[in-house]
């Protein structure tokens, strides 16, 4: 049969094998072991029967949830290692090191278990569905969601410093001032150099696939997503027990947005845009104060 209708173009095809390689060195932390990961996944692709192949609908997703199946095992394996030391020499310049993912996070990344790894980068940074990540890490969704917020905290918790609770509370209200008044100058103090944000939109909004890195890409990012408009609110209220934000659109929540800070600057921003992940803050009790 002539499929020829089907290619796809150059440029889609090289985002979608970045995405595997972003995907693959979040989970390893290597560029070597992420291209590897990003080989068999293709591998396994084309080992499918054309009929088989041809009814997978999302193929990215398909090849995501492979990837981070591949990574999860090989992080699993006792003496992997998740960080290459060399990587940095053999990495040939594709973009996936150090400038991308700074030393800190790469560090506390490596203190998660291999199911909080996963379900972190599958879950929390490139928003694959629950149950997607539920069946590549053999747990139930609700397990999947405990090990996501566990990582979470981790993560928050292994940055050295955390602001004091009053302190990061004025710090959000801040951010809260700067994007509603659209201050890209104030918003990039309030943020740490190596600040990175996460966008969840569960492939049911067109949010950012990838995160985001450095406080002028982070800034720019959040100022384009909370442009005002007149049925827009953006207030700052408690989200998950620290003061964050929440955005509603006609009296809807349709974004919160949770904040970690150290030494009085952002270091992780998570944006939640994904609808079944909110439907608790569109409840009565939700109400803003």
């Amino acid at each position: 049969m002539d499929r020829a209708d089907d290619a796809a173009p150059i440029s889609e095809l090289l985002d979608e094998r970045k995405h595997l390689l972003d995907v693959a060195y979040w989970m390893l932390g290597s560029s070597g072991a992420a291209e590897s990961v990003a080989d068999e996944t293709y591998r396994q692709w084309y080992g499918l029967p054309d009929a088989e192949r041809a009814r997978i609908s999302a193929p990215r997703a398909w090849l995501a949830k492979v990837a981070g199946g591949i990574s999860l095992a090989r992080l699993a394996l006792p003496d992997q290692k998740p960080v290459a030391e060399d990587d940095a020499a053999a990495d040939g310049g594709h973009g996936l090191l150090e400038e991308e993912l700074s030393e800190v996070l790469l560090d506390a990344l490596d203190s998660l278990s291999p199911a909080e790894r996963a379900a972190f980068v599958l879950n929390g940074v490139f928003g694959m569905a629950t149950g997607a990540v539920a069946d590549v890490v053999g747990q139930s969704e609700p397990e999947v969601a405990e090990l996501t917020a566990r990582a979470q905290n981790s993560l928050w918790s292994h940055r050295a410093r955390p602001t004091p609770t009053g302190e990061h509370d004025a710090v959000a209200r801040e951010v809260r001032r700067a994007c509603a008044t659209q201050d890209e100058r104030l918003l990039v103090s309030l943020l740490a150099p190596d600040v990175t944000a996460f966008f969840d939109g569960g492939g049911k909004v067109r949010a950012l696939i990838e995160p985001v890195h450095g406080r002028e890409q982070v800034a720019r990012s959040l100022l384009g997503l909370l442009q005002g408009h007149a049925r827009t609110a953006l207030r700052a209220q408690s989200v998950n027990g620290r003061t964050g934000l929440v955005v509603r659109y006609l009296q809807k929540v349709v974004a919160v947005i949770s904040l970690d800070t150290v030494d009085h600057r952002v270091v992780h921003v998570w944006v939640v845009l994904n609808p079944d992940k909110l439907r608790s803050w569109n409840q009565p009790r939700n109400t803003a104060s």
